[in-house]
């Protein structure tokens, strides 16, 4: 039988290899979702008002959790930085009933879910916010894929319905619409579409 006593464990040898030293320690950096301290619950709020929200649970010191991409657009030949919701329509809070109740005032929040298995929602925050802090690309909008029926949620366009035709990167999407017999293709952007179920 071979002796292993003196092979190194697999995190030693995959640290030799990258030409590091391994860590002393395996302790993972404390998570944002570890520091809060009250029941979780999930607002589910209305159009596009998960900044607004957020930017009203801050003055009210009230914790929560708002999961942010970073991406750069492109508006007319300029560059820009954007941070978008990684769920649109989402934002979890964690308090007290009164905080619950503070978040309803707002008069922003469509509803608020209960969350039933607080140990799993935790479990499950912790894992995003691990991805939302990686450099890894994240499609923000999986659901809108060729062939989805959707609506346009928001603009000039708001309450129009087709059908996916093809994405252009995460942003864009062309989608065709049908009226008065013809068929017409738009470019819109995926932030103000929604999925028909």
């Amino acid at each position: 039988m071979a002796d292993n006593r003196n092979r190194p464990s697999l995190s030693r040898a995959c640290a030799s290899a990258a030409g590091v030293d391994p860590p002393t320690n395996q302790v993972q950096p404390t998570s944002l979702v570890d520091s809060f301290v009250g029941r979780w619950w999930v607002l589910h709020t209305r159009s596009r008002n998960e900044k607004v929200i957020a930017t009203h649970l801050t003055r009210r010191g009230i914790q929560y959790y708002l999961p942010l991409v970073h991406h750069r657009r492109t508006y007319a030949g300029t560059i820009k930085h954007v941070s978008i919701p990684l769920f649109p329509g989402y934002v979890f809070l964690c308090g007290s009933l009164e905080d619950r109740l503070g978040a309803l005032q707002t008069n922003r929040v469509a509803n608020i879910l209960d969350v039933t298995d607080q140990e799993q929602l935790k479990k499950d925050l912790r894992q995003i916010e691990r991805v939302v802090n990686s450099d890894e690309p994240v499609d923000l909008y999986p659901r809108l894929r060729t062939g989805s029926r959707c609506r346009v949620i928001a603009g000039s366009l708001m309450g129009l319905e087709g059908v996916v035709l093809r994405r252009r990167g995460p942003w864009r999407v062309y989608i065709g619409v049908d009226f008065v017999g013809q068929s017409a293709e738009l470019e819109i952007d995926s932030a103000i579409l929604e999925v028909l179920d």
